[in-house]
């Protein structure tokens, strides 16, 4: 890795390497992080299935355990998601890494370099937030701990879980160590779905900042800069090299998106299924009349990680699209009426290709933008909360 542009992605390199995604590590290293993450994952499997056999046909019972078990279902399909596609996702990474040698003035170095320090941020808050708020969120079951401590009651008030699951022990006596294990074993897991994640924000940028360097190349198009910063017309064979150029590299962007689709848009559609039920459970649990102040408090930041989640992917999707569209701007804004008949033959078949948005989507049913987010999530909470006040 480039030194000089390398720590743009060196939070991906120690998330991924964490989880085993890295396709640059070691084969032994590689699956023994994934073999941790894994078992992580199936420690909590096993007492959410004990915790499912418990219920009796209790319902409230069984949408408690199903949230938490479709989550890590969640885990273990995007693990195994980056697991199983490494070889694409390294072709992905050296494709990233190419580009960056690829570059030919100072201005196209400038935008990918901010788009580079995007993904780095963007992924660095989305890891933050991430295992914060499973610290958090495991962290409320201690609060009738400390309240038994701070403000003592005639008797010690009812343990609540770190997460739904039964242990085969008493939970009063053994609180602690199923406390310890819960939070470990649940960090542990959840640098699986930041790896998948962080991945595919740090591609969706890089696709963006390659369709931004082209749109700038049809601008500059006409023109180039002298020491002076003079604008010099360029002569009719340097324009159409500097076409071809272009669309090379417009072609590149298009084939760097479509692998990106082939290797997220399957789980994506898993996890926006799944995402779906488990927001309609989590809400008919919060309507229940004779949950506490807690539970409802964990379930309300449950679906609101879910959908800060969605809102993550729906952004990066809108984002694509936008800049994949904007290529047909760049040329009409562009003096391509100063060029000659042939190169504005060839300009007008790069904006017929630039009329169809590259887009990210769930199995190819659902896309993801923010008209999407803004209006069938929100029917889709509004008629979950429909359904539950006429179950109720």
């Amino acid at each position: 890795m480039n030194s000089t542009w390398g720590h743009y992605y060196n939070v991906i390199k120690r998330v991924s390497s964490l989880s085993g995604q890295w396709p640059y590590q070691r084969s032994k290293t590689r699956l023994f992080c994934v073999c941790l993450v894994t078992l992580s994952t199936i420690s909590m499997i096993i007492p959410q299935i004990a915790k499912f056999t418990t219920c009796n046909g209790d319902l409230q019972c069984i949408f408690e355990t199903m949230t938490s078990y479709m989550l890590t279902t969640v885990t273990l399909v995007k693990l195994y998601t980056c697991y199983f596609n490494r070889s694409k996702i390294k072709m992905l990474i050296d494709r990233l890494f190419v580009d960056w040698d690829e570059l030919e003035t100072p201005e196209e170095y400038e935008i990918m370099k901010k788009y580079a320090e995007n993904g780095r941020r963007y992924s660095l808050g989305y890891s933050l937030y991430c295992f914060t708020a499973v610290c958090i969120f495991m962290c409320v079951s201690l609060i009738p701990q400390l309240l038994d401590v701070v403000l003592p009651l005639n008797e010690s008030r009812p343990i609540l879980p770190t997460y739904p699951g039964y242990y085969f022990v008493d939970e009063k006596k053994y609180f602690f160590y199923i406390f310890s294990h819960a939070i470990v074993a649940w960090e542990i897991a959840m640098t699986g779905i930041v790896t998948h994640d962080c991945m595919l924000l740090i591609y969706v940028e890089h696709v963006c900042s390659i369709f931004a360097i082209v749109g700038f190349r049809f601008e500059q198009l006409t023109c180039k800069r002298t020491d002076s910063m003079k604008i010099l017309h360029s002569q009719s064979n340097d324009i159409s090299r500097r076409i071809a150029f272009s669309v090379h590299t417009h072609r590149k962007a298009l084939r760097f998106a479509e692998l990106i689709e082939d290797i997220f848009s399957l789980t994506l559609a898993i996890q926006l299924a799944l995402n779906t039920v488990m927001i309609s459970i989590t809400l008919l649990q919060i309507t229940q009349q004779d949950s506490d102040i807690l539970e409802s408090l964990r379930y309300v930041l449950y679906v609101v990680a879910q959908l800060i989640h969605l809102f993550c992917l729906s952004f990066e999707g809108q984002k694509l699209i936008d800049h994949s569209l904007q290529t047909r701007d760049k040329i009409y804004n562009s003096f391509w009426y100063e060029t000659s008949a042939k190169s504005q033959k060839m300009l007008l078949f790069v904006m017929r290709k630039s009329l169809r948005p590259i887009f990210l989507s769930a199995g190819k049913i659902y896309i993801f933008s923010m008209e999407s987010f803004t209006t069938v999530k929100i029917l889709e909470i509004y008629n979950a909360l429909s359904k539950i006040e006429q179950f109720l």
